[in-house]
């Protein structure tokens, strides 16, 4: 509650308004009696950072009603722009009051490490959280599980389009937020958090840590193919040994980590050889 009004909460992400993660996402806040609001990207907008895209029509940017299966009384909207941009839209009132909580996700696949620095999921709750709104951004690792299984790292990702997204465990992910939504809501205003949780049962989730980031990111970027003019990547999983305390060490242990995180500001002990 804030003073005598629920609290207000804008749920989006990076996977589309009708992926099934914000769905649960926002179906947990609503359970809490929380005023919810739904605005996300009409269509996948993943790995967008910080990005401030939309597709304009003579200048206006469209967004449009809909209606989340299962939560009828929760306001949605498909919006043609970017997580962040939603996110900038938001506080300034453009989908109802401006929101005291931005909740973004539940991402397909963990966003944790400095990697987070290219997830829309991130951008948008680091974008929140420029503007003084509290924000949770939160993922579910869908490799860690299947990678257990998998012979290889290319294994483990390939098996993951071979999975109903709609059978994975996002309310684990969903009760595991909404467990942090009280302290949220009494922190400073600012403050961002990323959380990610192992695509498990709820009852077979280790616990909830308190995480470092590592150094890297869960999945790295290789050269598949090179030619004359072209080049062709692949995505492959990171083998580089997690660091202990870290969220990728966490989540490798089978717990779910939270984060603790802040957009990016300058050095201020760099001294760099300007003439004054």
């Amino acid at each position: 509650m804030t003073g005598d009004r629920p609290a207000r909460v804008l749920v989006t992400n990076d996977d589309g308004v009708h992926a099934p993660g914000i769905r649960e996402l926002a179906r947990a806040a609503h359970e809490r009696g929380l005023d919810v609001v739904v605005a996300a990207p009409q269509a996948e907008a993943s790995g967008m950072s910080a990005a401030l895209s939309a597709v304009t029509d003579d200048g206006r940017l469209v967004f449009t009603g809909t209606e989340l299966d299962g939560l009828p009384d929760v306001p949605a909207y498909a919006v043609a722009a970017s997580p962040a941009y939603i996110a900038v839209l938001a506080g300034l009132g453009v989908f109802g009051p401006a929101p005291d909580v931005l909740l973004s996700g539940i991402n397909r696949g963990a966003n944790a490490g400095h990697a987070i620095l290219h997830s829309g999921t991130v951008g948008a709750a680091l974008t929140a959280g420029n503007s003084g709104i509290r924000a949770l951004a939160v993922s579910l690792d869908v490799l860690t599980p299947a990678a257990a299984s998998a012979g290889s790292g290319g294994a483990a990702i390939a098996v993951l389009d071979t999975v109903d997204d709609e059978s994975r465990h996002w309310s684990t992910a969903a009760e595991l937020a909404a467990t942090l939504l009280p302290w949220l809501l009494d922190a400073d205003p600012g403050t961002v958090l990323n959380l990610n949780v192992p695509d498990l049962p709820a009852d077979q989730v280790a616990g909830l840590r308190q995480a470092t980031l590592a150094p890297f990111g869960q999945v790295q970027v290789s050269v598949a193919e090179r030619g004359e003019g072209f080049v062709r990547t692949a995505v492959e999983e990171n083998a580089t040994r997690a660091v202990p305390g870290t969220d990728l060490a966490w989540l490798a242990d089978g717990y779910a980590a939270v984060t603790a995180v802040r957009a990016l500001g300058h050095l201020p002990k760099v001294e760099l050889p300007i003439d004054r």
